[in-house]
């Protein structure tokens, strides 16, 4: 990993503004704003897999579409190889997305049923102008479709005719067609069947050490975040609330909300039972945030100033960050707050 980050992303903010209804606005109703990315910085090293997780709903998926410009921030800065992307205009962002791609999460939607596995796969090479004929894509296809486990054979195919993990392995393949640097994985296995996560999974891993790639890897499973990533962020309601190495996220969490994502899953197991949370209430809508906090309203530790003010990050070890008024009290306080 090199000392300057591939990606790095500097208080980063997406708000989508939402028409009232017809009723609202005869009535006068001002447009609703969603603050659905609220300041969010990060970096991911060349090389690295960060894993970002969270609730369905606090934002991940925006996220890293706005990263993508996929989405057009409302506010904040994304550096990609040093080059500021939300400042491009529309043809160098072209040039600029052969670099940077996603896989997205359902492959039943995200495939265009009238066109053959050749054409969807084949699509970044003709707009990226990376074969100058017919025959030349159709190869280049039929290579990538082999790395992910396809057969040339298949080129001709629609994706009805394809299985579920067939047409995420599809999905890979376009990403990876112009040979990008990064790539957004947002949650790629979610809408699969568990045997075959562990298989695309893997095909990741291996892809990634092929093709020397740096994933930004989404998901609501902290047992897939802990077996992939080189380093985790927590995302809720929008914001960053945790930040560090995966094995410091999984042996010591300092957030509550980590905490609770950690006891959800018996298999991922926290060094110190006495920092178990458990998780209760739903996510507040971001139509109408919580004041302070944004946890405090299911946090079991929460106390008056975190429902009036929002916390500071704070760095909590070697690279590991987190936002919680309560950081520097006893840990034992959770042992409590759990009986």
């Amino acid at each position: 990993m090199t000392a300057d980050p591939l990606l790095k992303v500097t208080n980063l903010t997406k708000v989508y503004t939402g028409r009232p209804s017809l009723v609202g606005r005869m009535l006068g109703r001002a447009p609703v704003n969603v603050r659905a990315v609220s300041d969010v910085s990060l970096s991911v090293n060349r090389g690295e897999i960060l894993g970002l997780i969270g609730e369905s709903g606090c934002g991940k998926s925006t996220l890293g579409r706005a990263i993508l410009r996929l989405h057009e921030p409302t506010a904040g800065k994304v550096e990609f190889g040093g080059t500021d992307i939300t400042a491009l205009p529309a043809p160098d962002m072209k040039a600029m997305r052969r670099r940077m791609q996603i896989i997205f999460q359902d492959p039943y939607a995200s495939l265009n049923p009238r066109r053959t596995v050749a054409e969807i796969v084949g699509l970044p090479l003709q707009l990226h102008g990376l074969a100058k004929t017919r025959s030349e894509m159709r190869e280049k296809v039929a290579l990538m479709l082999e790395k992910v486990g396809l057969k040339a054979g298949q080129l001709d195919r629609y994706p009805h005719q394809f299985s579920g993990g067939q047409r995420q392995r599809i999905g890979i393949a376009r990403a990876l067609i112009s040979n990008p640097e990064f790539i957004v994985c947002d949650e790629p296995v979610s809408a699969l069947d568990v045997s075959i996560q562990a298989q695309i999974i893997q095909l990741l891993q291996d892809l990634k050490r092929e093709f020397a790639l740096t994933y930004l890897f989404i998901s609501h499973d902290i047992s897939v975040i802990g077996y992939l990533s080189d380093r985790v962020a927590v995302m809720y309601l929008g914001e960053i609330v945790e930040m560090g190495p995966v094995e410091s996220i999984l042996a010591r969490p300092r957030h509550p909300y980590t905490q609770s994502l950690m006891s959800a899953v018996p298999e991922v197991e926290a060094s110190d039972k006495s920092q178990r949370v458990q998780l209760s209430g739903d996510l507040p809508s971001p139509l109408s945030p919580p004041s302070g906090c944004k946890f405090h309203t299911r946090c079991p530790l929460a106390i008056d100033i975190c429902r009036q003010r929002q916390p500071e990050t704070e760095r909590v070890g070697t690279g590991h960050t987190a936002a919680c008024h309560r950081l520097k009290e006893n840990l034992s306080l959770l042992e409590g707050a759990r009986a």
